[in-house]
C-alpha cells in the first residue's frame, strides 16, 4: 500500500475520532458551566439545596473541545471532500 493512501486513510480516521472526541469534550465544559450556575444560584437563595461539587475549569475545557471539533471536521473534509479515496491512477 503507497504511503499516499495510507496517510489519506489516518488523517479520515483522525478526523472520525476527532470529531466526537470534541463534542464529548464540550459538553463536558456545558455540564461544569451549568454547576457553577447552580452554585451560584444556591448560594444567592436562602434555601438549603443540595451540596454543589466543584466544577473545575470549565473555560479551557471548551476551548479545547472547539479546537478538537474544528481539528476533526477540517480532516474529514480535507480527506473526503477535496480528494477522496485516492485511486491508482
Amino acid at each position: 500500500m503507497p504511503a499516499r493512501k495510507i496517510r489519506w486513510y489516518v488523517k479520515a480516521q483522525l478526523g472520525v475520532l476527532l470529531l466526537p472526541a470534541g463534542l464529548c469534550v464540550f459538553a463536558e465544559a456545558a455540564i461544569r458551566k451549568g454547576i457553577l450556575t447552580w452554585r451560584s444560584l444556591a448560594t444567592a437563595s436562602t434555601e438549603q439545596l443540595p451540596t454543589v461539587p466543584d466544577a473545575g475549569p470549565w473555560f479551557w475545557y471548551g476551548i479545547l473541545g472547539l479546537i478538537l471539533i474544528n481539528a476533526g471536521v477540517g480532516l474529514m473534509v480535507e480527506s473526503g471532500l477535496r480528494r477522496g479515496y485516492p485511486d491508482n491512477g
